[in-house]
């Protein structure tokens, strides 16, 4: 049977098959994920405003970093055009352009600590398709003999992965499958998300939110006690109170009640200042971020650090929760679709950390008066035309070489000569008069 157009063999799910010759299934180190017999799944938990914020943030961040292939030369890298990898790269599936599936690629990374990615080969071998697959269906192998294999779990129906493992399942070798973790604390084919340290600050929130919610929807009214006459029987008492709740609570908090003389209310007293839920929350906050290397502040939480400039911001956030996800995707994705040195596929971060206009200006106008760029080579960063003669580089002719100072400071003979003393005033009256007399004879 084919899937994603691979000729492959169907085979059982791995139960039970621990025998010799059989397969030996890599176990997650959370019984099943740390995920299973909690009270809020992935989906809920992403709702959470950080927490969506720092998924959202990093994921669409990276997405928007063109793929470019590059060939080095004598240490220069420089963008080439390749018909073999640049068509896949361009749209890597019929369903995805490369925005989306670079962003699709991040989150499972960080949701499941794992993303998987399967091949499609055209009957030259060449790689012409790319689909990231669900990582909750994927489950890596290892045979008695060392090499890794990927087994697939699928509905035959329409090749759509059920929410439970099915009954159908394929095993692939490693070589169709790009395989990206993160954090491998436990096995090195098993990565942990930054979403399991995430968890419980998440939860903690949403509980108060949740908490919250409730008692904005009971008017902020608190609760209270109702107390009766000594003998009330638990009919009479349940009675009562699913009166007073049915009566005086939510939309009807507030009315003014009349009760018997020996019944009295007596509503709790609560303090924002005593719960401190801000300072909860926030605090809560700033742990979700931690584990994605999130800045607060790139999230909208706290002011910018004093003294932090907007480039400053940039170069933060780029060097603490960017830069490994993306060289990692570059590293997978070089070796999964086969392209070796000098080629190698990157991601083009000039579009995350472009400056602000004046400072470009400033700093290619630099560039180009200390030799180091072209004229035309700094008009390609502000997308103007080039100029003739602008691929030169020029230096100010005044500059000579340390050398060539020390020499002329060194030797007499390098000096400049002395200048000539003025003439006496008298000798040049004298000289005047001479002068005349002549012209008189």
């Amino acid at each position: 049977m084919k899937i994603f157009g691979i000729t492959i063999q169907r085979t059982k799910a791995a139960t039970g098959q621990t025998t010799s010759g059989g397969w030996h299934r890599i176990m997650e180190p959370f019984a099943g994920g740390w995920q299973q017999n909690k009270e809020m799944d992935r989906g809920t938990l992403a709702t959470y405003p950080t927490l969506y914020a720092c998924l959202h943030r990093v994921s669409t961040d990276i997405g928007k970093l063109p793929f470019i292939i590059k060939r080095e030369h004598d240490g220069i890298q420089t963008p080439v055009t390749n018909p073999a990898y640049g068509p896949v790269l361009r749209t890597p599936n019929n369903y995805q352009n490369a925005q989306q599936f670079r962003e699709a690629w991040i989150l499972s990374k960080l949701m499941h600590g794992n993303t998987y990615v399967l091949k499609e080969r055209d009957q030259r071998g060449v790689v012409q398709r790319l689909y990231i697959l669900d990582p909750t269906q994927v489950i890596p192998k290892v045979s008695e003999s060392g090499s890794v294999f990927y087994e697939l779990h699928y509905r035959t129906k329409n090749n759509l992965l059920p929410d439970d493992y099915g009954n159908d399942a394929v095993v692939i070798p490693a070589r169709e499958i790009i395989h990206d973790r993160l954090n491998c604390f436990h096995h090195q084919l098993i990565g942990v998300p930054p979403l399991a340290a995430a968890y419980w600050p998440t939860v903690k929130n949403m509980q108060i939110l949740r908490s919250a919610s409730d008692f904005f929807k009971n008017h902020s009214q608190p609760g209270g006690i109702l107390s009766g006459p000594a003998g009330m029987s638990d009919a009479d008492a349940a009675a009562l109170k699913q009166y007073w709740n049915q009566e005086f609570s939510g939309k009807n908090a507030g009315r003014i009640a009349v009760i018997g003389a020996d019944v009295k209310f007596t509503p709790f007293a609560m303090k924002s200042a005593d719960a401190q839920l801000v300072e909860q929350m926030q605090w809560s906050d700033k742990q979700i971020c931690q584990p994605f290397g999130v800045p607060p502040f790139i999230v909208g939480l706290g002011d910018l650090p004093a003294g932090l400039k907007a480039d400053d911001m940039a170069g933060v956030y780029y060097r603490f929760a960017l830069q490994s996800l993306i060289e990692a995707m570059e590293n997978t994705l070089s070796d999964g679709l086969s392209i070796k040195a000098p080629l190698s596929v990157e991601l083009d971060v000039n579009k995350l950390l472009r400056m602000d206009t004046e400072k470009r200006a400033t700093v290619f106008g630099g560039l180009i008066k200390d030799g180091i760029a072209t004229p035309n080579e700094a008009r390609k960063e502000f997308n103007l035309p080039e100029l003739e003669g602008g691929g030169t580089v020029y230096m100010q002719q005044q500059d000579i070489p340390l050398s060539v100072a020390a020499k002329q400071t060194l030797h007499p003979s390098a000096q400049p000569p002395e200048p000539e003393p003025e003439p006496d005033e008298d000798q040049t009256e004298d000289a005047n008069k001479a002068f005349d007399e002549a012209l008189a004879a």
